[in-house]
């Protein structure tokens, strides 16, 4: 199926779902499988965050055509009507020419009651000083920025969205963990029962064996809490009914963790440039919005000097008027004045007010230097800890390939022994609390290496501030217990939580 084709089918899905949330039958929900490319496209096609930013840039470049419309002439049409209701020069005229004469001045405009006017004017400039090219640089700057936010706000939602979904893939990894482990756990309990019945052990392993089957089960609980808020944090992102039910195509437990399709040819540079702890050198969002900052205040020195130089425009009017005895005028009474001359307007005294607006220019452009100058550095510091993150996880993903596998292993081992009564019940409980940290360590790592890699390969675009952060939805372990990573407390002691407790 096409993308598009695939997109449709899935928004139609999430369309209908609340509405019929189960299959005509009267069977279960309706499942729909979703890629990570699939959650990408819906959350891009659905976000706010990303429309606002694509709004503006239309008014980015609608600043610049304003802009630049003052280079051209400028043309108005003008029409009104007066009506005169008390003038001083009302009778004066008849006055002036004696009763029944003609004075002579009765198609003056002096205190006529009715006035029409139709009239164009016209103008041009001829010279402005620079403040039309300091505009339309302003202008043009703003639409750079603008098209940046688009692209960060893309990368931004992006990431969000990559977190989301690999915490739902961790989180059903997690939950089929637990429930392997009670099954492992009620089994021990089974074999330990028949055991006792039998005479062959002390109600003491009974016990014990019983207690730590128990003690999964608010394991699994947790861990099944935890993927429901996964799974309400991604649709959440996707604008999703709560009622979807959706199956994530990744995983996370196979021998290899494939690069999504969209990011592969990034994320193969930045893996390379990350094992030689060479980090690439790029041009980040928030460097070139500091840059485009100084190309504005540039501008805006420009046009605050401009202020003090003439401004030269040539004007003209055109305009019929009428003073009609009636309301109503005659086309043939219209009289026509047009004009067209030269102006030059320059500033004499203004107060110290050009010369505050000048010095704040500057200020504001000293601002900008340094803001680029400290942006510069931080982008530094954050795209090496972005590529140290990758390295690490790189790191820890490959530690964990075998691990698994000789920890299952063991565990298998460790119950033939106990089976054959060779061996404690707390070799068996060790084995497989050994085989659940392995394969948590494991479902961890790639969760980890896949947004390290996402994080990396949308680099370019991503503001500041947006490190990878834990798995968010996952509860911290209720006790102290063997910690997965001994690094620090924080870092991701939380997928874990209950494992050996």
């Amino acid at each position: 199926m096409k993308p598009a084709l695939q997109l449709i089918a899935i928004l139609m899905f999430a369309a209908t779902s609340s509405a019929q949330p189960l299959a005509q039958g009267g069977g279960s929900p309706q499942v729909t499988p979703m890629s990570l490319e699939d959650a990408l496209t819906i959350a891009e096609a659905k976000s706010e965050q990303v429309a606002i930013a694509r709004a503006g840039v239309t008014r980015a470049d609608q600043e610049k055509k304003r802009a630049r419309s003052e280079r051209f002439p400028q043309l108005g049409g003008l029409a009104s009507y007066d009506r005169t209701l008390a003038s001083e020069f009302s009778g004066l005229f008849e006055d002036a020419g004696g009763e029944g004469e003609d004075s002579g001045f009765e198609d003056l405009p002096f205190g006529r009651k009715n006035i029409w006017r139709v009239g164009l004017l016209f103008s041009q400039a001829l010279y402005t000083g620079g403040r039309i090219s300091a505009l339309e640089r302003i202008a043009a700057a703003g639409q750079e920025v603008a098209s940046v936010e688009v692209a960060s706000a893309r990368a931004t939602l992006g990431l969000d969205v990559i977190r989301a979904y690999y915490d739902v893939v961790l989180s059903d990894r997690l939950v089929t963990i637990a429930e392997a482990a009670l099954a492992q756990a009620d089994a021990a309990y089974q074999q330990t029962t028949l055991a006792y019945q039998a005479g062959t052990q002390p109600e003491f392993e009974q016990l014990r064996a019983q207690v730590e089957r128990d003690n999964q089960r608010p394991i699994l609980i947790r861990r099944k809490s935890d993927r429901d808020l996964a799974y309400l944090r991604l649709k959440q992102l996707l604008e999703l009914p709560a009622s979807t039910t959706l199956q994530l195509t990744a995983a996370l437990d196979g021998l290899t963790l494939p690069i999504p399709d969209r990011f592969a040819t990034q994320v193969a540079l930045a893996e390379k440039a990350a094992t030689e702890n060479q980090p690439e050198t790029l041009l980040r969002a928030p460097v070139r919005q500091a840059e485009n900052g100084i190309r504005a205040s540039d501008a805006a020195v420009s046009l605050a000097r401009s202020a003090r130089l003439p401004n030269v425009n040539v004007n003209s009017s055109y305009g019929n008027v009428i003073y009609p005895g009636g309301f109503f005028p005659e086309a043939s009474q219209f009289r026509t004045n047009w004009t067209i001359g030269v102006g030059v307007q320059v500033p004499i005294l203004t107060g110290g007010r050009l010369k505050a607006e000048q010095a704040i220019a500057l200020a504001d452009k000293q601002v900008a230097e340094l803001r680029l100058k400290q942006t510069r550095e931080l982008v530094e510091l954050d795209t090496r800890a972005a590529y140290e993150e990758l390295r690490s996880a790189m790191a820890a993903w490959e530690a964990s390939a075998g691990t698994v596998t000789q920890a299952a292993r063991a565990h298998q081992i460790a119950e033939v022994r106990y089976k054959q009564g060779i061996s404690t019940q707390l070799e068996l409980s060790d084995s497989r609390l050994a085989l659940e940290f392995a394969e948590a360590n494991r479902a961890l790592a790639g969760r980890d290496l896949q947004v390290a890699r996402a994080r990396v390969a949308l680099l370019p675009d991503l503001p500041l501030g947006t490190a990878p952060a834990p798995a968010p939805l996952l509860s911290p372990p209720p006790a102290a217990t063997t910690p997965i990573r001994p690094a620090a407390p924080t870092v991701r002691a939380a997928a874990l939580n209950g494992i050996g407790q």
